[in-house]
């Protein structure tokens, strides 16, 4: 592990305040009526266990792991078309009966390689042609609508600002009862109980006049009614064991580092909030008993868009246009001093900073305000320049691994990685962002693959709708579920705690108050220019993603400010 000299660190820790103890989340679990699910079959047998025995028997060829679903199953399927053809075809291959569960979607809805289940429910993905429906071929958006749509076994109860009411469905209530609408981080979702199960499922959309390229949430209206009249009882496991609100270890190691110090959680860079009065998230909750997401240490959680080199997010840079190795420049809301070189000391040293809520026109319902960053930005252990004069880091340098066990959802030439972690103590799922699509390819990154914890699934990159359009670093967040479905929380508390045990120490936190110790970088890696890896070609675009994954954060009906089209213009070459 490569050292960072932390200048007068020994004193710093004398004198530390104590640090604020790490926290668990706080979980309710369902309870599921597998009787009521039962009764509602077409014909209930006496037993409810062989009754979801029989069905998940039958439903599994389409649908794979479906009998680990610890709450009953719901999908857009003719289970018993579906059931006959299979009952007809009993010596079919296990591929061929896959393919043929494609004829038994309803509604014109196609199932997608994305199907998870285990202790916390399940999460699934849909798609929908537009053209291909006459009742909805009107609506001019070109590309396919993704549904993503789970059930929770557990929901998370957040401390931050309240979730939205949403607005009853009227039209719905019949078949739905109490089932809600809401708007929240640019997605429509329609949340509803069934057999004491939270149902959700969401669609991205934007509030804007439709084109092509842009589907409206009116729009989107129109294909969840479809997407929930086509819902079937599918299967589900009545002897499963539901997550316990129990809980995640937050045991920490006993001897503190000599060089890994954070600033609390919230303590953004002066005045890179929102607005001037507003900070960070001050959220010590830890999520998930996650391993860190870069492979060796040490890593550098700071900011990409307000250290040195950044854009400073359009707020205003001193310097218009800086463009020459080590130009001095400072951010307009704040003074602080900066250098143009992305390798310089202050990037890549400690301590970390969060910026969870730092200045993004990203919904995010959780900060002051209700727009942020959404995520963390990571740096790892070094910088790779391509000579001494260069200003730009190169990419490739450094491995990102799978945070845990689970499930990838990503469609082919896109840069996100979501991964889904379903266990019995932890229902969450995790981006990643700014690794090359091209490479991600190549390597099978993609949406239902199973990945194990520190498995290598990409190397750190730059990439923001093409080479070179970010900073060299790995934007990660995370989301769990509420009742609205899906919500980013802030996920510094959780990468303290992975990062502690990579490193097998405990870090120092600095508060408000706390000499902050000075720093010496750690020094960029000079590189052989016959040694320069190949740009791979830039991915053309691809429609047939799922939104979910695709689409860059955009905002949407809850938006405050005019000049939308102009800051979306400039965002395209921004991190997300």
């Amino acid at each position: 592990m490569k050292r960072v000299v932390l200048v007068g660190l020994a004193l710093f820790i004398a004198g530390a305040a104590p640090a604020e103890e790490m926290k668990e989340p706080h979980i309710s679990v369902v309870r599921v009526d597998w009787d009521a699910a039962a009764a509602g079959l077409a014909a209930p047998p006496a037993s409810t266990t062989d009754a979801f025995s029989k069905l998940n028997k039958s439903v599994d060829a389409g649908f794979p792991g479906i009998a680990k679903s610890s709450v009953p199953v719901l999908l857009p399927f003719d289970v018993e078309g579906f059931t006959k053809d299979r009952a007809a075809n009993p010596d079919i291959s296990s591929d061929k009966a896959m393919e043929n569960a494609d004829r038994f979607m309803r509604s014109g809805f196609r199932a997608t390689k994305f199907f998870v289940t285990g202790p916390a429910g399940y999460d699934s993905a849909f798609a929908l042609t537009l053209a291909d429906v006459p009742e909805l071929s009107d609506i001019r958006y070109a590309d396919p609508v993704y549904v993503l749509f789970s059930g929770f076994g557990m929901t998370y109860q957040l401390d931050g600002p309240a979730l939205p009411e949403g607005e009853l469905v009227k039209a719905l209530q019949d078949d739905f009862p109490g089932i809600r609408r809401y708007l929240h981080e640019s997605y429509i979702r329609y949340g509803f109980e069934r057999f004491g199960v939270t149902y959700v499922a969401a669609i991205y959309c934007l509030d804007t006049r439709p084109r092509r390229k842009v589907l409206t949430c009116k729009q989107a209206d129109h294909v969840m009614e479809r997407f929930l009249h086509a819902l079937k009882l599918a299967g589900g496991a009545p002897g499963a064991a539901l997550p316990s609100a129990a809980t995640i270890p937050l045991d920490r190691p006993k001897d503190t580092s000599k060089e890994f110090t954070y600033f609390s959680p919230g303590s953004l860079i002066p005045n890179t909030g929102l607005k001037k009065d507003l900070g960070g998230r001050a959220e010590y909750t830890v999520y998930a008993r996650l391993r860190f997401p870069l492979k060796d240490a040490p890593d550098f959680a700071n900011s990409q868009s307000f250290n040195n080199w950044g854009d400073c997010d359009f707020t205003g840079r001193s310097v218009r246009n800086p463009h020459k190795k080590d130009q001095s420049y400072s951010c307009n809301v704040n003074g602080r001093p900066l250098a143009f070189n992305e390798s310089a000391p202050g990037n890549y040293s400690y301590p970390w900073r969060d910026n969870f809520c730092e200045h993004r026109r990203y919904f995010v319902g959780q900060c002051p305000g209700g727009e942020g960053h959404q995520g963390q930005d990571i740096r790892p252990s070094s910088c790779t320049l391509f000579n001494d004069g260069a200003d730009r880091c190169l990419p490739y340098q450094h491995e990102v691994v799978a945070a845990h066990d689970g499930f990838i959802l990503r469609a082919r030439r896109q840069e996100a990685i979501y991964l889904f972690v379903n266990t019995a103590d932890a229902h969450v799922r995790v981006r990643y962002m700014h690794m090359n699509p091209n490479l991600l390819d190549a390597d099978g990154i993609v949406s239902g693959k199973l990945v194990h914890a520190g498995e290598a699934i990409g190397k750190v990159g730059n990439y923001n709708n093409g080479e070179r359009g970010t900073t060299y670093h790995l934007h990660f967040d995370m989301q769990v579920p509420t009742k609205v479905g899906w919500v980013f929380v802030n996920p510094y508390m959780t990468l303290v705690s992975a990062y502690e045990r990579l490193i097998g120490a405990r870090g120092v936190e600095i508060k408000d108050g706390d000499q902050v110790p000075a720093v010496a970088g750690v020094s960029p890696v000079i590189q052989h220019p016959d040694e320069k890896p190949a740009v791979s070609q830039i991915p053309t675009p691809q429609s047939d993603v799922p939104a979910v994954v695709s689409e860059k954060p955009h905002k949407a009906v809850e938006r405050p400010h005019r000049k939308s089209r102009h800051v979306r213009k400039r965002r395209s070459h921004r991190d997300s």
